[in-house]
């Protein structure tokens, strides 16, 4: 297997930013979701079910085996959207919520998944801009993604 670089990083300065919009960014090279992550986010969340954990009992379910919990697949936004999405002279940048998130299928324990996203609007704030951006993770050889978030950014200089 080839692994796929990103393609399309936006790389830009505070300035710059509002010239960005409407521009697609990634995909990032895939990545396999593996039972260590999954359970290492179980053992730091509590989040134990057996849909997620236990690979003998899920392989009954509608799922055929176990798969990642939404909130780790949504934690994978952090990595991909800092690879995606780079504000250059940015001093200090937060993440600084969501406007939408939906999970609309899993992500299977074992399959690949890569992000890709799309700057949809910059706005200026006080010493600095707000970005909000659609983000999605898709999985390899699925109909679905396994989720689609527009998230805010927050850049300061």
């Amino acid at each position: 297997m080839t692994s796929e670089i990103a393609t399309a990083a936006c790389v830009t300065t505070i300035a710059d930013a509002p010239l960005q919009v409407g521009r697609k960014v990634g995909p990032t090279e895939w990545r396999r979701m593996t039972q260590e992550r999954v359970d290492q986010f179980a053992e730091v969340t509590g989040d134990r079910n057996f849909i997620h954990v236990d690979p003998q009992r899920a392989r009954d379910t509608v799922f055929r085996g176990t798969i990642a919990h939404g909130y780790l697949t949504l934690s994978l936004l952090g990595p991909i959207s800092q690879q995606l999405l780079v504000v250059t002279d940015a001093s200090t940048s937060i993440n600084y919520g969501l406007n939408k998130l939906r999970f609309p299928a899993p992500l299977p324990v074992g399959a690949e998944f890569r992000g890709l996203g799309r700057v949809v609007d910059v706005s200026a704030l006080d010493k600095g801009i707000q970005v909000t951006a659609t983000f999605t993770i898709e999985v390899k050889d699925a109909a679905k993604p396994a989720l689609v978030a527009e998230c805010l950014f927050r850049y300061y200089r």
